[in-house]
């Protein structure tokens, strides 16, 4: 039985070329591979099925795509092209990274300086901050599941397994005992802990980063997890006389076992050895954003819902400096720019901009509703479209919206894609195609079927659709559906 319906394509040598391994795991190999065409390279990690024995096994492959496919784009995280899959075996192709992975280059360095630590340990935290503003808990943070993107010093982070990361609200309390041993939290242990088990990681990471040795020693894991409970912290042994009192403090704050009195990731941002070590991340706001909000605020709900599918599929290069003013916007830290964040911002870099302008661009660009600007949104906002305009940026996008992948958006397709811009009735959604059906058959098709279609019917719909007035969007809170597997 196939255990997806309409992600998965039949072929993986149709579409790539199958080159040497690159590792072995437990559940298959990871082989390069590269794209049919432009030669470009990814990772094709293979999991045999006769690995995925009970009904959790399948539906933990199935969790970790799908929360892959939720968090990126992300600079530090390992994207998801494309899933395959037949009778022996499930192939995922994911972003490759030739630098191997940041627990090598921990052990073949030692230590780090402060400002080296500093700098992926910033990275490790822009992970973290993007799953908990996605509503996703990591409980795996540690340097076997980040690989580098390049063998140089300066190559970036990105995470590359979440395969025991899941959905979480707040303030649920989960009970699973997940986690590798020498970076689990006290809580954890206790089956009683909540999203703060992340940061208690990235404090081990911290500690591992400085010193070149974890903060909690054992030769089982039994002698582990007592460690973990109860042993203190040494700042005695070498180097730690020689690291700055401010990396200490940090390191203290997050290995506190207490959950509620441990660092958070607002915190974090504001804390000043990182802001010291780790620089300035914030960019100065390029001259052309607030005209692509605005242009973004014009658009039909219809628009705004497929601009925001075809965002997802940016580069990075495409989206460059957009996440830095992101996360200059977000003043604490916490994945999303509130109104205030946005107003104080806006009014800084903009200070000609009538407030009440401000805030109709915030409405506006706020497309779920939700009374703030998440990193999604932000990116679809202020990207420049004519990055958007290529046929495989539109056929990504096109599919994203097409659920029975019959190669048409009917009313009910419509309908459900806009859930992430308000809800909408399958009579307005009949009303929204009219204003893109060209040839009057009741539907969006990709390709037009009339010849006399000069193009695409949602090619046109991605280059037009921008709203003429009357709109009735007003703010409301939507809520994600999200399933929760328990292990």
């Amino acid at each position: 039985m196939s255990m997806w319906k309409d992600i998965v394509r039949p072929a993986l040598e149709d579409d790539y070329e199958v080159g040497h391994v690159l590792g072995k795991g437990t559940y298959g190999t990871v082989r390069l591979v590269r794209k049919r065409g432009s030669g470009e390279p990814w990772a094709c990690k293979t999991i045999s099925k006769n690995q995925l024995v009970t009904r959790h096994d399948i539906e933990d492959v199935r969790r970790e795509v799908e929360l892959l496919n939720l968090l990126t784009p992300h600079d530090n995280i390992a994207g998801v092209d494309r899933v395959y899959e037949d009778s022996n075996s499930v192939h995922i192709i994911i972003d490759y990274c030739e630098g191997g992975e940041l627990f090598d280059r921990i052990t073949a360095k030692g230590t780090f300086s402060e400002q080296e630590a500093a700098s992926v340990f910033l990275q490790m935290v822009e992970v973290v901050r993007h799953c908990h503003s996605m509503g996703v808990v990591h409980r795996d943070i540690k340097p076997e599941n980040f690989l580098l993107t390049d063998g140089s010093e300066a190559g970036e982070l990105k995470a590359c397994d979440f395969g025991l990361s899941t959905y979480f609200k707040t303030g649920e309390v989960m009970r699973d005992l997940v986690g590798s041993a020498y970076y689990v939290a006290p809580e954890v242990l206790h089956r009683h802990y909540g999203r703060e088990c992340d940061l208690w990681s990235l404090g081990v990471v911290l500690y591992i980063l400085l010193c070149g040795l974890p903060p909690f020693w054992g030769s089982t894991e039994a002698e582990i997890f007592k460690s973990v409970l109860e042993e203190e912290l040494d700042f005695q042994t070498a180097p730690w006389p020689a690291v700055s009192e401010g990396a200490k403090a940090l390191v203290k704050g997050l290995l506190d076992r207490d959950p509620g009195a441990r660092l958070g990731l607002a915190d974090l941002a504001r804390d000043p050895w990182l802001r010291e070590r780790g620089g300035s991340r914030a960019a100065p706001l390029p001259p052309m954003v607030i005209q692509r909000m605005k242009a973004f605020a014009r658009m039909t709900k219809l628009k705004k819902a497929a601009v925001l599918s075809a965002a997802k599929y940016l580069t990075k290069d495409q989206i460059q400096g957009l996440r830095e003013l992101f996360k200059s916007f977000d003043e604490n830290g916490d994945g999303v720019v509130s109104f205030a964040e946005f107003e104080r911002g806006l009014a800084s870099r903009e200070p000609n901009m009538a407030l009440l302008e401000i805030r109709q661009v915030m409405e506006d660009v706020d497309v779920d509703g939700s009374g703030s600007i998440d990193y999604e949104e932000f990116i679809a906002a202020t990207a420049n479209l004519s990055q958007l305009e290529r046929e495989e940026t539109f056929i990504k996008a096109f599919r994203d919206m097409d659920k029975n992948g019959d190669g048409t958006l009917t009313a009910a397709e419509v309908a459900e894609a806009l859930d992430q811009t308000g809800s909408m009735t399958e009579e307005e959604a009949h009303n929204l195609i009219a204003c893109h059906d060209l040839n009057r058959d009741g539907v969006i098709d990709y390709a037009g079927k009339a010849a006399r279609d000069s193009s695409p019917k949602f090619v046109s719909m991605l280059r037009a659709g921008e709203d003429s007035g009357g709109s009735d969007r007003s703010l409301r809170t939507i809520h994600r559906k999200h399933m929760v597997y328990s292990f």
